[in-house]
């Protein structure tokens, strides 16, 4: 088995790309892509597509602009009809509630200790702000909505509830857990249905505005566990416990491990924000550049080591990743140019198995999915849907000899037989032609691999029995293509074009039909520059690592 992949990557490696002057401007590279059609290395979630909602109100600013307006849980208005439609497009979207504030958030349920008000701007507060309250209205509210959107919902948890202020951004103390057992009571009592509690938000390491020590947190995770088990002891099922929701420190995370031991979190999960400040003028740059798109891999792959070596009975989320922190780019985190970000690190990530994705955020910042007044979709919506729609569980591998500017993933195709692959050119003056070929080809002798070439696409086209259904083998076979590009070719618009059709809601108010283009399976796959394209290859055979 060496040898075959030694052989695979020589032959892959081989054919350097081959590139020609067309009108001295534009280049075009022929690319082979060989697609590991044998074995899955990697598996995501069936719902690996996720999306946050803050507790920011719209006194939360950063660089002179404030962008969150009502997108806090707290306000947020639930009864647009676009942001239910929007969620609903996923049949399932998976939605995390937490962020920054939930540290400083309360229950008004039980035997409160403090009056239910709304955060507020508070100059000594954590981030500051001052506490804030959700009163069980609101969560009755949120519920309904939930009940008719049908979402899948984590809910972050205050884990700094009890502990006291030491020095620096250090709290120490046991977590008082009076008020999260009353809220977790209520919520049982109303039947609602919650799939996983998270604990804390960014106060791992160093945390972010404060931290707390991987010993502590994990004698608290165990106190949660038992609460969480205690509550639900007559239920069919069992929400997750999910930790820590910070920026990965692997002494921290590894001692976390240790000291909750097996059986307690069932979900790792970091976040990242690895393309810096938002306030960076250099966004674009960083976005485009395949070299600093690639650091973000390091990061996947230890905390994916490290949990094998100190918990492999958890499984890792992102549970928060807006590119751009505080509160992304203007004119950045909601154009087309973000999508170059946000698909590439939606595939790597899923390469080191991170089973879930959460996006900062759905709503709010400049790195909302939707517009924070409109509700209309931002182009990384319709990036989020096409991956949730046609990306499958199953991660392939892939080797290809093409530059570092042309980035390429593949999955089983979500639903149906064959593979997708996810194309993202960066290079701004390259067309990229694609010959996706597959790891099986690669096991025959090179004699029998010549004559057999095209009895062996016609062997798979007859185990895609799914796609071709009862049609003639001899008639037309077609693969399904979702070209995406910027309107009017400018990378900061806020329109994303599918396949040469402008995205839009339609008059009568719903998001538009994502229709491919059917391209014959034996025409070139080409990829234009600055652009994106999922192909979805049915007739490929993956069968061994998709079944």
């Amino acid at each position: 088995m060496e040898f075959r992949l030694s052989l695979v990557l020589i032959l892959v490696s081989l054919p350097a790309i081959l590139a020609q002057d067309v009108g001295n401007t534009k280049k075009v590279g022929n690319v082979k892509v060989v697609v590991n059609g044998v074995l899955a290395t990697a598996q995501v979630d069936n719902n690996f597509i996720c999306a946050t909602i803050d507790w920011w109100n719209h006194e939360k600013c950063n660089y002179n602009h404030c962008p969150w307006g009502s997108a806090s849980a707290l306000n947020l208005n639930l009864s647009h009809p676009l942001l239910a439609k929007s969620i609903q497009a996923f049949n399932q979207l998976r939605i995390r509630i937490g962020g920054s504030l939930e540290d400083q958030l309360l229950y008004d349920v039980g035997n409160l200790k403090y009056p239910c008000h709304p955060f507020r701007k508070q100059s000594q507060g954590l981030f500051g702000f001052s506490r804030g309250c959700l009163p069980m209205s609101r969560w009755d509210e949120l519920n309904q909505f939930f009940s008719k959107t049908r979402p899948i919902v984590t809910f972050s948890l205050n884990a700094l509830s009890g502990r006291h202020h030491k020095s620096g951004g250090v709290w120490v103390g046991d977590w008082d857990s009076s008020n999260a057992y009353d809220f977790i009571n209520y919520t049982i009592s109303k039947g609602y249905q919650i799939d996983s509690w998270e604990f804390g938000n960014e106060l791992s390491g160093r945390g972010v505005g404060a931290s707390v020590g991987a010993e502590q947190y994990g004698k608290d995770l165990i106190k949660l566990k038992h609460i969480i088990n205690q509550l639900y002891n007559k239920s069919r099922t069992k929400p997750a416990l999910v930790a820590p929701g910070g920026f990965y420190d692997q002494a921290w995370f590894a001692k976390l491990l240790q000291v909750s031991s097996s059986g307690i979190v069932d979900v790792i999960t970091q976040h990242m924000y690895n393309l810096g400040a938002g306030g960076d003028p250099k966004l674009v740059s960083k976005i485009l550049n395949p070299g600093y798109l690639d650091h973000a891999s390091g990061t996947f792959h230890d905390l994916e080591q490290m949990v094998k070596k100190n918990g492999p009975w958890a499984s890792i989320w992102v549970g928060e990743s807006g590119g751009a922190y505080n509160s992304g780019g203007r004119n950045v985190s909601d154009t087309f140019v973000n999508s170059f970000w946000y698909l590439d690190q939606l595939g790597m990530s899923a390469k080191y198995n991170t089973r879930v994705y959460c996006r900062q955020s759905l709503v709010g910042g400049n790195y909302g999915l939707l517009n924070r007044t409109s509700f209309v979709p931002n182009p990384d919506y319709y990036s989020a849907l096409l991956w949730h729609r046609l990306m499958g569980q199953g991660v392939l591998a892939v080797n290809s000899n093409a530059s570092e500017d042309l980035r390429t993933y593949a999955h089983c195709a979500r639903g149906r037989a064959g593979i997708t692959v996810v194309l993202i050119n960066l290079s701004n003056d390259t067309d990229f032609i694609v010959n996706v070929e597959n790891i099986l080809d690669f096991n025959l002798g090179a004699h029998e691999r010549n004559i057999s070439k095209e009895s062996h696409f016609k062997s798979s086209l007859k185990k895609t029995v799914s796609w071709v259904g009862r049609k003639a083998l001899d008639k037309p076979v077609y693969r399904e293509e979702y070209h995406l590009t910027p309107k009017s070719g400018n990378l900061r618009s806020k329109t994303m074009v599918l396949n040469g059709a402008p995205l839009e809601i339609t008059k009568d108010g719903n998001i538009p039909e994502l229709e491919p283009a059917h391209v014959l399976a034996n025409s070139p796959l080409t990829i234009s520059p600055l652009s994106i394209k999922f192909a979805v290859l049915p007739y490929f055979d993956a069968h061994s690592a998709c079944a």
